[in-house]
């Protein structure tokens, strides 16, 4: 089997997956993240062996561009050593590459974390999502809700599986502990439940001079400390439109790995971020978080009350001061269950990966979902809000 990645998140979310797969498994590294800070390092973070396959080239250049190189080099090498199956992740560029290239091959597909959408064609990765959508031979949906939208867009009942997503034990294995989360604190001069943690990223925040400018401005009106790891995006545009001294008076510093920005979230006050990871990691950390985006394809956590969608403006300092100020929110989150599963969901992704490719499981896996009624009700809500597609079309 190979698992083609490309980016911190994706390495992050499926290393417990590629361990699982131990040598039955190769990685096929895009180096669509080609900063070694946000990839190269977490190969080793993660406890995750080199690739197989490395690819040059790629990171930086233009999307399609960068799409059809990723295509065209891992075609070559599926052609030349073809794997019994293909994992992909998400909604990168090289999620959509992988799959893409493994279709054309003739090799079966398994997207984990399927399902996903925001009905927001503006947002480069859910035309990602869409396109594997249509190529996935297994669908690993997170929750309920995404498989819903599978089956609302005709994809038949008997390819998607429920397995919970892999977040959730991502963070129980990468949380540092107490003590050592305790040490970061000092570390950045950070007070316990202090201070507001910030990470910011996306194009349509960071490429627009007058929303970044906003945003950086409502941050220094918060009334607490914000420590502000700051991703190399962020920070060439923010030294392109002169924002370079707003920006370092937000408590900026170099980006973190992903066990430190756990521990960190672990002890802070406050989240805001544009991180589609981060809205999943609030619900496991049980912590409230701002969501600065124009939409979201994660409403589970918006809907169980750990996070608030707000496009960038003055409610941000509004509603921040609000959720900062409000005393009993930690004891109500930490009441509040995860949408994302109890901890399983890359055990249940290994054993259905061996069992499409054909490989010896070590345990039966069902030929239904794990949350097989969950799938039935999304299934009549779908007929009922999309006539259309009320019954899922025939598997060609």
């Amino acid at each position: 089997m190979a698992v083609v990645l490309g980016t911190r998140p994706e390495i992050v979310k499926l290393a417990r997956v590629v361990r699982g797969l131990g040598d039955r498994g190769r990685i096929v590294y895009t180096g669509q993240h080609y900063d070694d800070n946000l990839s190269g390092s977490h190969f080793r973070g993660m406890g995750l062996p080199e690739p197989s396959v490395r690819l040059t080239g790629i990171g930086g250049v233009p999307r399609g561009r960068q799409i059809g190189a990723m295509i065209s080099a891992i075609s070559d090498g599926f052609e030349a050593d073809p794997p019994r199956a293909v994992v992909v992740q998400g909604d990168t560029n090289s999620t959509s590459a992988g799959a893409q290239a493994a279709q054309y091959c003739g090799i079966p597909v398994i997207h984990v974390e399927a399902g996903l959408r925001s009905r927001d064609r503006a947002m480069p990765e859910e035309i990602n999502r869409q396109v594997v959508g249509v190529l996935a031979d297994l669908h690993c949906a997170p929750t309920t809700v995404a498989a819903g939208h599978l089956l609302a867009e005709g994809v038949p009942a008997e390819r998607i599986q429920v397995t919970g997503n892999t977040i959730v034990e991502v963070v129980a294995d990468s949380l540092p502990s107490p003590e050592a989360s305790r040490a970061l604190l000092r570390r950045y001069g950070v007070a316990e439940d202090g201070f507001v943690l910030v990470t910011l990223h996306r194009p349509e925040n960071t490429d627009d001079p007058q929303r970044l400018r906003l945003i950086l401005a409502e941050l220094a009106g918060l009334g607490l400390p914000v420590l502000f790891p700051v991703h190399p995006r962020t920070l060439h545009c923010a030294e392109r439109y002169g924002l370079a001294r707003q920006l370092a008076a937000l408590g900026a510093v170099d980006p973190v790995g992903h066990a430190e920005f756990l521990g960190l979230a672990r002890y802070a006050r406050l989240l805001i971020s544009d991180s589609g990871g981060v809205q999943e990691e609030c619900t496991v950390l049980k912590k409230p978080l701002i969501v600065l985006r124009n939409s979201s394809e994660r409403p589970e956590a918006i809907e169980a009350g750990f996070a608030t969608l707000l496009r960038p403006g003055p409610e941000i300092g509004r509603v921040a001061r609000a959720l900062i100020a409000d005393p009993a929110l930690p004891e109500r989150l930490a009441a509040r269950p995860s949408p994302y599963g109890d901890g399983s969901a890359s055990e249940r992704i290994v054993e259905l990966t061996l069992a499409l490719a054909g490989g010896p499981a070590r345990v039966r896996v069902p030929h239904t979902s794990p949350a097989p009624s969950g799938v039935r009700a999304n299934r009549r809500a779908a007929a009922d809000a999309a006539a259309p597609v009320a019954s899922p079309v025939p598997s060609p």
